[in-house]
Order: structure tokens, then C-alpha cells, then sequence
């Protein structure tokens, strides 16, 4: 009894040393998150059914249900702006990317922070992330310069397969404006595409070849999916055309009415929005509105086509992003992997083929019955792209909130609430703060390998996303944007824009908005409130003197500078052709003025 009432003793002591030891180990850390960001290109803030689109995009959707879906998070409101604060989180005006390339304006050429690649005076957000550990991966659109130090592989990307320009065909390797030129770089060598190429569809499954082959690494991984959807041409397999077939007759005004109804009833739109109404949308809204009842029969099935191969372009961008998503859960990744979904900038209204119709009629075909198709081209102008980022004013290129706010989307199992909505303002610098905060991984403070380099300006959404905050900036904190003229101030619930390209005539001038009681910026505050109105001026005044930013002349328009450098690339382009032409040219004329010279003295 003795003996056995020892042993009890003992056993009894052994558990509680076992059970204290066990409660002074340190706890596991948890597993870094794997990131994956994916862009879509000019796509509205309505496109998405998450954001009342009719358009089927299951896969975004359930990313939206999944995690906290923004209504207030806003880019440039063109592509390679966004492109150089989304990888960076400096303001474009720092990186090089002060205007986009294709819109330039003469004064800015070669000036500094309008190199038109990524310049070194900032570390990118791949690369900080690889340092820390992660694989880095891309496959898209770059567009951030083709100079060997400004490609993927220069700023942080371990794997990437890239479209170096601002956009290309989908379906092969040419150019859609004149005088471009279309480049595929993975891993720094210029390289062919393969036959079945499409883009979204080879984007994706490179994508997911590149995180395969490093999962046995035991890294987490940072993948950039930056698809070339939906940016024009409009280009997708005839199978997701079809699903659209008749769904576009009614026309654009009926469309974003749709859109609207369906943004209200969710409530992904504020109580006060409902102020709207519709009958006023043309006039109000767009210089370039199309009465839809004005076109012909012939001119309605066009352009009902034409909107259709864009919604079939969605679906299948859509579906490629819920093939990645697939392969992580299979792969049993998905659980760990934070995920944000975004576009680039508001739908895009321009009609490149009014720049060079020539260039569109040699390189394309713009039947009707093979819009879609390889060799075709269709874009869908100013009507749709008015629907395409319904509720809101203008579109890609403006500072009014149809160039700027975007459909914005983070999902984490586990760390965001699903089916959350955040009418927070937020901005493309916040990304990148962002995602470091996740990775555990400390910016850089104006210094990096020896190098001075700009600090990052945005706020990490991190607090907003765990439900430790309500919003991601301070009511006073103030955020200026600038771009081609265009002029955006946002501070609190106000807003400050002014424009010099595209708007109508109450839309000119200073504009002052609440955006908390006037999200669709209907009502001009300015008159009312000029001390406020002179406040956020003066903050751009002061953004100006701070980067260097060059402002465009009066009387720049971007859509006439778009068109003057086009024709430049184009003559460029085709100078030697056509030195050869003029040449054969003056050969045959010479022939023939010395065979009527030879008859004439006969």
C-alpha cells in the first residue's frame, strides 16, 4: 500500500511539472498568410454582381461574401498611375509614373518623376516581401517600363511572365494601339506566346505553375495576377458571348438603372444616394451621352454586341480567378492565403479606332458577327462605360468618382468577417502597408541597402479589417491626387475636384462635395463652404510644391494628346516603310515623266 501510494505521489508530481513546463513554452507562432493580388483592368465599379452587375461573376462574389467588400476605396483613374502606388504605396508623382505614357503631355516628357518606368527612388512591395522570405510571383499586365531595371524581375519578383505594355490583343502577340508595340518578358527574357494562348486563361494557369513549383519550398507566397481584362479590345471565346445573347437590347440608360436598383436594395449604396434620379442622367452626368432611343436598329445590335463580348470577357476573367482560388484549396492553401481583388480604374469611355481608323481597318476586324474572335476588335465607348460605373459621374482618365472608385475586395478565413462592408475611403497607397502589416514585414524608413528611398504614404487597413477600427484614415487626414489636370482632395467626408478634360458645364470649375450625404457628387458645395474650398486647394498647392508635380498647359486635352502621340508612334513606327514607299514612289514618277518627255520630243 506503501509502495503504491509512492508511486501516486510521483505520477501525480510528474503531471503538474509536465503541465507547468507545457504552460511556459512559447506559444506557436502563427503561419505567415500567403497574399494574392488580383487586378482587373477598366473595370467598373458595377461590373461585378457583387456591385450589382448582371454580369457573372460567381467567383469575385463569393470572395465579396467571404470577406469585406469596400464601397469607398478609390486608384488613379488610369492604369500604370495605379500600377506604380499599388507596387510601391508612394505617390505616383515619386515613381515615374507622374502621367501615363499614351497621354503625356509635351512639358512632362523626360522630366523627373515622369521617366514612364519605375525609378529607383522607391523598394518595391515584392521586393520587401521577398527579403522577408516569400516567394514572389507575377503573370499580367505590368506596364511600370521595359528598361531591364524596371521589369518584374529587377523589383522583387522571383517568377514572372509579363505584358510589358499598357495593354495588347488577347489572343496574340500584337499591339492595339498605332505605333505599338506588344512584349512578353518571364524572367527577364523576351519570349514567344504559346499557340493557345489567351490571356486570362494563360495568366492564371502560369500563375498557379509558379506556386506549385515553390510550395515545397515551405515559403509562403506573394502572386500578382494583373489580367489584361477587360481592357480593350474586347476579346473572349464565343461560348461566353453567348450567355449574353439579347441581354444588352435595352440599352445602357436601361442597364444602369438595373444596376442602380439592385446597388440600392442591397445596400451597397447609402440611404442618401436614393436622392438620385434617373431622367437626369444623360444630361447631367457625360458630355459624351448617346440617346440609345436616337440609333438605328442596325446600330443597336452592334453595340449590343459589343457589350456582350465585354460581359463574356468578365466571366471568363472571373472564371480564371476561381481557378487559382481552386488550386489553392486543393493544394490545402486557401485557408492561409489573404486575398484582395481590385480594379485599376473606372470603365474606359474612349473610342481608340476615332484615333487611327486606318491602323483599326488593316490590323482588325470590326464585323459584327466576329467581335470576340481572334483578329477582331471591339471596344465599348462611352454608353456602356456610363453604365459600367454606374452610380457615379464620368469615367478612366477622371477625377470624378467614375474614373477613381473601383470595385475593392479582401478576404482572409479566419482574420476578416465574412459578408463585412466598409464605406471607409481608402486609397491605393493603403495597399501596400497593408499587406506588409499581414506579413509581419517593417517598411523601409527612407532608407533601403544603402539608399535613400521614399517612404511609403498609406495607412495599413489591418485595424479596419480585424474590426479594431472603423476607419482607415483620421477624419483630418488629407489625401491629394493629380493627373493629366485632373485634381482630387479628399479629407473626411469632403471631397475637392476640379478638371480640365470632359466635363460638362456644372461639372467645371471647383467642386466641393460631402461624399458621406452626396456619394454621387450631384451637389456643389463650393459657393457655400469657400473657406473649406480654399483649405483643400491650398493642400494640393502644397502637394505640387512637395513632388515636383508638372502640371499639364490649359489647354491640354488628354484625349487630343493621346491622339498626337499616337500618330507620333505610328510615323516612328512605320518611318522606314514609308521613306521606302515615298521612294519606289518618286522611282515610278521619274519613269514615267522621262517616258512622256521621250514621246513628246519623238
Amino acid at each position: 500500500m506503501r509502495s503504491r501510494s509512492g508511486l501516486l505521489v510521483r505520477l501525480r508530481r510528474t503531471l503538474i511539472i509536465s503541465a507547468l513546463a507545457a504552460m511556459a513554452l512559447p506559444a506557436v507562432a502563427e503561419p505567415r498568410p500567403n497574399i494574392l493580388l488580383i487586378v482587373a483592368d477598366d473595370m467598373g465599379f458595377s461590373d461585378p454582381g457583387a456591385y450589382g452587375g448582371e454580369i457573372s461573376t460567381p467567383n469575385i462574389d463569393t470572395l465579396a461574401a467571404a470577406g469585406m467588400q469596400f464601397t469607398n476605396f478609390h486608384v488613379s483613374a488610369t492604369c500604370s498611375p495605379t500600377r506604380g502606388m499599388l507596387m510601391t504605396g508612394v505617390t505616383n508623382h515619386l515613381v515615374g509614373m507622374g502621367n501615363m505614357k499614351e497621354i503625356m503631355a509635351d512639358n512632362q516628357k523626360g522630366q523627373p518623376g515622369y521617366e514612364t518606368w519605375l525609378n529607383d527612388s522607391v523598394v518595391t512591395l515584392p521586393t520587401l516581401l521577398q527579403d522577408a522570405g516569400y516567394n514572389t510571383y507575377m503573370a499580367g499586365k505590368w506596364h511600370l517600363g521595359m528598361r531591364p531595371e524596371s521589369q518584374p524581375i529587377a523589383r522583387g519578383f522571383k517568377h514572372s511572365f509579363a505584358l510589358m505594355e499598357s495593354g495588347a490583343d488577347n489572343w496574340e502577340e500584337k499591339h492595339y494601339l498605332p505605333g505599338g508595340s506588344a512584349t512578353w518578358i518571364e524572367d527577364g527574357e523576351q519570349v514567344s506566346l504559346p499557340d493557345d494562348f489567351y490571356s486570362s486563361f494563360t495568366y492564371a494557369d502560369q500563375l498557379i505553375s509558379y506556386i506549385d513549383q515553390g510550395q515545397r519550398e515551405g515559403k509562403p507566397f506573394f502572386g500578382y495576377l494583373a489580367f489584361q481584362a477587360v481592357h480593350a479590345p474586347h476579346q473572349v471565346p464565343e461560348e461566353y458571348i453567348a450567355h449574353y445573347n439579347d441581354q444588352y437590347d435595352a440599352g445602357w440608360d436601361a442597364i444602369r438603372a438595373q444596376r442602380y436598383a439592385r446597388q440600392l436594395k442591397t445596400g451597397l449604396l447609402p440611404d442618401s444616394a436614393e436622392q438620385a434620379v434617373t431622367d437626369d442622367w444623360g444630361t447631367f452626368y457625360t458630355t459624351a451621352y448617346i440617346d440609345w432611343d436616337a440609333l438605328s436598329a442596325e446600330e443597336k445590335a452592334y453595340r449590343s454586341r459589343q457589350m456582350a463580348v465585354f460581359a463574356g470577357m468578365a466571366e471568363a476573367m472571373d472564371q480564371s480567378i476561381g481557378k487559382v482560388i481552386q488550386y489553392l484549396k486543393d493544394s490545402g492553401q486557401y485557408d492561409n492565403t489573404l486575398i484582395v481583388f481590385m480594379s485599376d480604374n473606372g470603365g474606359e469611355s474612349t473610342v481608340l479606332r476615332d484615333v487611327a481608323p486606318l491602323f483599326y481597318r488593316l490590323n482588325f476586324n470590326t464585323e459584327q458577327d466576329v467581335l470576340g474572335a481572334k483578329g477582331s476588335f471591339s471596344e465599348y465607348g462611352p454608353g456602356w462605360a456610363y453604365a459600367s460605373n454606374t452610380p457615379f459621374y464620368s469615367y478612366k482618365g477622371s477625377p470624378f468618382s467614375g474614373g477613381m472608385r473601383v470595385p475593392f475586395i479582401i478576404s482572409q478565413p479566419g482574420h476578416i468577417k465574412p459578408g463585412s462592408r466598409s464605406n471607409s475611403f481608402g486609397y491605393v497607397t493603403d495597399i501596400t502597408p497593408t499587406l506588409l502589416d499581414a506579413a509581419g514585414v517593417e517598411a523601409p524608413a527612407g532608407e533601403y541597402r544603402g539608399r535613400k528611398v521614399y517612404e511609403i504614404m498609406g495607412t495599413s487597413m489591418l485595424p479596419l479589417l480585424h474590426g479594431e477600427s472603423e476607419q482607415i484614415h483620421d477624419p483630418d487626414h488629407t489625401t491629394v491626387y493629380e493627373l493629366a489636370g485632373g485634381i482630387a482632395v479628399w479629407q473626411g467626408d469632403f471631397k475637392l475636384v476640379t478638371s480640365k478634360t470632359g466635363a460638362v458645364p456644372a461639372r467645371q470649375g471647383m467642386q466641393l462635395f460631402n461624399t458621406l450625404n452626396d456619394p454621387l457628387e450631384r451637389h456643389n458645395l463650393a459657393p457655400q463652404m469657400p473657406e473649406k474650398t480654399a483649405q483643400l486647394y491650398a493642400a494640393y498647392e502644397d502637394y505640387v510644391a512637395r513632388y515636383n508635380v508638372i502640371e499639364v498647359p490649359d489647354d491640354y486635352q488628354a484625349w487630343e494628346q493621346l491622339k498626337a502621340n499616337g500618330r507620333y508612334n505610328f510615323i516612328a513606327q512605320y518611318r522606314s516603310a514609308m521613306l521606302a514607299i515615298a521612294l519606289i514612289i518618286l522611282v515610278i514618277l521619274g519613269l514615267l515623266v522621262r517616258v512622256w518627255v521621250r514621246r513628246y520630243q519623238s
